[in-house]
This record gives structure tokens, C-alpha cells and sequence, in this order.
């Protein structure tokens, strides 16, 4: 499937979103658009505004330890909140990047490899961002 552009960056694909979640040789596709996210929200996303949905995410990745059933949950419930932090933040970087780690969430299924796989994610587009300037 080709990748269609959207908003500030190219987005991925559904497939290209299953397979960096799901699968460990999706890993060249991670590198790809969490370059192309970060290079692009870099002038548009403070850190502060991603880090609030990262701190979430470190959260629940603790609590994935211990609490797991209560993590699952909670990664389920990160959906509303970054939808609702997309609307509140003004412009439509949020809502970008939040079009691409909501689907990936709903890959994440429960299972641990896939979650890792999502942070891994989320860590290297907060990564490029910085790399690219972002304040």
C-alpha cells in the first residue's frame, strides 16, 4: 500500500501501522515515519505537548509490570484523552500526531511485545522531534 499524506506528514498506512506494532521486522518502517513525524512537528509541537501523552505512556508502561490487567485498561483509555488533548491544543499537530498512535494502539491488543513495540515507537518520534529542533 503506498502511504498517503495527510495533515503535516506523510502518515502510514493501516498495514505499515499492524505491521510496526505486531511484527519485529517492522522496525525499518518504525525508523522511517517516526523520522518523517518528528521532522515535521518539530517546528509545529512543543515537547511539553508530547510529553504530556509520552508521561502517560511511561504510566502505563509501569504498570504493565505489576498491574497489567489495569495497563491494558488504561492504554485503552489513553484514546479519549489524546483525542480530547488534540482539540484543546491549538492547531493541528496534536491531531496529527494522535492520527497515528490511536491506530496503533488498537494493534497493541493487550499483548506486551506489541506495547514495547508502540513505545519504541512513540520514543523515536519524541527522538527525530528534538533531532529536527523541536523545543
Amino acid at each position: 500500500m503506498a502511504e498517503k499524506s495527510w495533515g503535516t506528514f506523510p502518515k502510514p498506512t493501516e498495514d505499515e501501522i499492524k505491521t510496526i506494532i505486531t511484527k519485529d521486522e517492522g522496525v525499518e518502517i518504525l525508523v522511517k515515519y517516526a523520522d518523517n513525524i518528528g521532522k515535521a512537528l518539530a517546528n509545529q509541537l512543543t515537547t511539553n505537548q508530547i510529553r504530556a501523552i509520552f508521561g502517560e505512556v511511561r504510566r502505563i508502561q509501569g504498570e504493565w509490570k505489576t498491574k497489567p490487567d489495569i495497563a491494558k485498561r488504561n492504554l485503552i483509555l489513553l484514546k479519549p484523552k489524546m483525542a480530547y488533548r488534540a482539540r484543546k491544543e491549538r492547531g493541528r499537530a496534536v491531531g496529527d500526531l494522535v492520527s497515528v498512535l490511536s491506530p496503533a494502539i488498537d494493534f497493541v491488543q493487550g499483548d506486551i511485545k506489541s506495547f514495547t513495540r508502540f513505545v519504541e515507537f512513540f520514543e523515536a518520534i519524541l527522538a527525530y522531534h528534538k533531532a529536527y529542533g523541536g523545543n
